[in-house]
């Protein structure tokens, strides 16, 4: 399957079909149950069998979401979610194997199977639950939380530099990099069914608001007041547009610098613009990291949502078969002491 198509629907079962009898004890209020409820609904129109479908989590508030999915999974150790799916992707690859992390057990203790998971890809969908914050161990700064942030561990501010998921991925040589959020449900959606038609590991970052210990963190990418200003929607093939009416756009200067314009002012085109290409890993990289800078004068950039990396490149799982089946030709079957002695053997006399 490719990156950009999503199998027919053959499946046979609806998305009341998902939820299980646990109560969900998340807080009232708390992001994770839109994108339980998105998660719910888009996976009946994937075409997979619901038995075939398997979710596994590490530790903390997102890591609860395999018990209230009416599917098998898993309730792992802490940060390790992506290395126990990896194994189970490799042993049975028919499943369709989803993780589900925080940015604090995926990219604090689980930082390095994080990045080592999107190297190696495993056709695997992560869902990233980023809500600056340690949740569950109550309102700790975690990984991605800005710097001079006051929490219960940093009272006088944080003054660590924050990840950037997007960038760490990017870095890691991910092969699918999207972002989302919880409070804008189709959008969300529309994420869910590109990450799961991605051959490949898709990690889809999810802004998630937690409204008992850093409410409203990214309540600008979604208020009405606020939005069309700070929020740009990427489109493959199309111009970096935003504002009230796409009134500005994005354009580079000598190709790699992107530059804020008023486009009706400055009576540019669609063509003067940067074009949004998902297979620019380096214009990706840009994008990733498009709030960080300060703006030209036109205002400050907006955070990019929508896919910002997408190619195809063999999955483990598969390189990971083609090689057993090798070593059977080369060996036989069951001689594993002579496949692990090779060719390097020597008798001593």
């Amino acid at each position: 399957m490719s990156s950009t198509q999503i199998p027919e629907n053959t499946s046979n079962f609806t998305s009341k079909d998902l939820v299980s009898d646990q109560d969900i004890r998340w807080c009232p209020g708390c992001g994770d149950y839109s994108i339980l409820k998105q998660v719910q609904k888009v996976l009946p129109e994937l075409g997979l069998k619901k038995e075939n479908i398997v979710f596994v989590s590490g530790i903390g508030c997102s890591s609860r979401f395999p018990y209230y999915m009416n599917t098998y999974g898993m309730h792992t150790i802490h940060g390790r979610a992506t290395s126990i799916a990896t194994g189970l992707k490799v042993s049975r690859p028919e499943l369709s194997v989803w993780v589900v992390t925080g940015d604090g057990d995926s990219l604090s203790i689980g930082g390095n199977h994080f990045i080592h998971t999107l190297r190696k890809n495993p056709n695997l969908n992560i869902l990233l639950f980023n809500n600056e914050i340690y949740g569950l161990t109550k309102g700790q700064f975690s990984p991605t939380s800005p710097e001079g942030k006051v929490t219960k561990s940093s009272p006088m501010g944080s003054v660590e530099h924050p990840f950037n998921p997007l960038a760490l991925a990017l870095g890691a040589d991910a092969t699918f990099v999207a972002r989302s959020m919880d409070r804008d449900p189709k959008h969300l959606q529309a994420m869910i069914r590109r990450s799961a038609g991605h051959e490949g590991t898709s990690l889809l970052e999810i802004y998630q608001n937690c409204n008992v210990f850093n409410d409203g963190a990214f309540f600008a990418y979604t208020d009405r007041a606020t939005k069309t200003d700070r929020a740009l929607f990427l489109e493959h093939g199309r111009p970096l547009l935003f504002g009230e009416g796409n009134k500005k756009g994005i354009r580079l200067v000598d190709g790699c610098h992107p530059q804020v314009v008023d486009v009706e002012k400055e009576g540019l085109s669609e063509s003067d613009l940067w074009i949004h290409d998902e297979k620019d890993s380096l214009k990706a990289g840009l994008l990733a990291r498009l709030p960080e800078n300060q703006g030209n004068g036109e205002g400050e950039f907006p955070s990019a949502f929508g896919v910002f990396y997408a190619v195809e490149r063999y999955c483990l799982e598969g390189a990971v078969r083609l090689q057993i089946e090798k070593a059977r030709e080369r060996m036989g079957e069951g001689d594993l002491d002579a496949l692990i002695r090779g060719d390097h053997v020597w008798e001593i006399k």
